[in-house]
């Protein structure tokens, strides 16, 4: 083979380097655990008690760590745990979805500490941008001036190519096209001198249920997003996996079967746009789907309808993905309030039944828990790992 084909490993690590990854092994450690004494942050990380010790004080004086009571019980000196500052750091996290927008301001703990929220027919950079400086400024004032230097960036989460589904979201043809070779990065930085960061919205939202919600119970598993049109993410060995491209887990172009045999997309088989377009038709208000707090009582038996539907086409999609990789589980969530998806979940677990899964391990579907803001979070989450944790948990004591 040539060795222009063969793939860079990347650069070795220098001391300073590897100070930096200890230092965010410690961190990511802490968020994934919990608070716990140095002594048991040293064992679970595979260093040193002298090492760890060191690195908590320079984190400590950064303010990214706190220290807890004094634990007594044990023999010998009291123990004190460590866990994450809250205060340390924030993010802001944008998601640009077909009917809404959401921006997010939460600290190191995940904790939201404010948002703004606009709905609209369909998305358009001026109508985004507008939206994004005025929550900026707003948002910013809720923080004390010293810690706005600990904003570690923006991270943007939007549907990968959303100029091509105009015609599915209602939007007249061409009214995305504004988005073709839009550069976002560079039309925030005009007005913002905050790193930004873009992701796919179903990655995103993967990702915050990986840091924040369940995805810490597994190490390898397929996430499911219900939102207007459904999408995903995948984690495997403690990670979310982008792709080459960032489009990994394209989950809504997956093949599902339609009216007389066509071969569809499963995004447009499972996806809330067609409960909304179930909803307009019975002459009810569809814009209660995209108001907060969510209340889809009023919507009775057409939302009962598009479950037993979704629920089925989620089961189909969670045995296919299961057959190319062997998941521990697979997680389904999406914009809708937790009793539907309550109900989502349990009926996609019986409709597995209907499935031959024959040379499959048994496939487990379960519950996600970060709901509406999971894309929005997750987009808060990247800034926070490119500036202080782990990207990659490979290897990591984390399971």
């Amino acid at each position: 083979m040539a060795s222009a084909d063969v793939r860079h490993l990347g650069p070795g690590a220098n001391q300073q380097g590897l100070r930096d990854h200890n230092a965010r092994l410690l961190l990511s450690t802490l968020q994934r655990r919990g608070p716990m004494p140095a002594s048991d942050l040293a064992r679970l990380a595979g260093l040193s008690p002298q090492t760890v010790s060191v690195i908590l004080r320079s984190l400590d004086a950064d303010g990214l760590v706190a220290r807890g009571e004094p634990q007594r019980g044990r023999i010998g000196k009291p123990s004190v745990p460590v866990s994450l500052a809250p205060d340390g750091a924030f993010a802001f996290g944008l998601k640009i979805g077909r009917r809404s927008a959401d921006l997010l301001l939460v600290d190191f703990a995940g904790r939201l500490r404010g948002e703004r929220h606009t709905t609209y027919r369909w998305p358009e950079p001026d109508e985004i941008l507008r939206f994004l400086r005025e929550g900026l400024g707003s948002l910013r004032q809720d923080l004390p001036e010293p810690w706005l230097d600990r904003i570690a960036g923006i991270g943007v989460a939007m549907p990968s190519e959303i100029w091509h589904w105009h015609e599915t979201i209602g939007a007249p043809l061409g009214a995305l096209d504004a988005w073709r070779g839009f550069d976002l990065v560079q039309a925030v930085g005009e007005f913002c001198d905050l790193p930004v960061l873009m992701a796919n919205d179903g990655t995103a939202a993967a990702r915050a249920e990986h840091i924040f919600g369940r995805g810490r119970e597994f190490g390898a598993y397929a996430y499911f997003f219900v939102g207007s049109f459904i999408g995903g993410g995948i984690v495997l060995n403690h990670s979310v996996v982008e792709g080459p491209t960032g489009n990994a887990a394209a989950f809504g172009s997956l093949p599902a079967p339609g009216p007389g045999g066509r071969c569809r997309q499963l995004i447009e088989t499972a996806s809330l746009f067609l409960l909304e377009e179930a909803i307009r038709r019975a002459d009810l208000p569809a814009e209660r789907l995209w108001a907060q707090p969510q209340d889809w009582s009023v919507f009775g038996a057409i939302l009962e309808r598009w479950i037993t539907h979704t629920a089925g086409e989620i089961a189909r999609a969670a045995v296919t993905v299961c057959a190319v990789i062997d998941f521990e589980a697979v997680l389904v969530d999406g914009a809708m309030p937790a009793e539907v998806r309550t109900a989502l979940v349990a009926q996609s677990r019986t409709a597995l039944k209907r499935f031959d899964m024959r040379g499959l391990a048994p496939v487990r579907i379960e519950e996600g828990t970060i709901g509406a803001p999971a894309r929005a979070l997750g987009a808060a989450a990247a800034p926070l790992l490119a500036r202080h944790l782990l990207d990659t948990h490979a290897g990591a004591p984390f399971a």
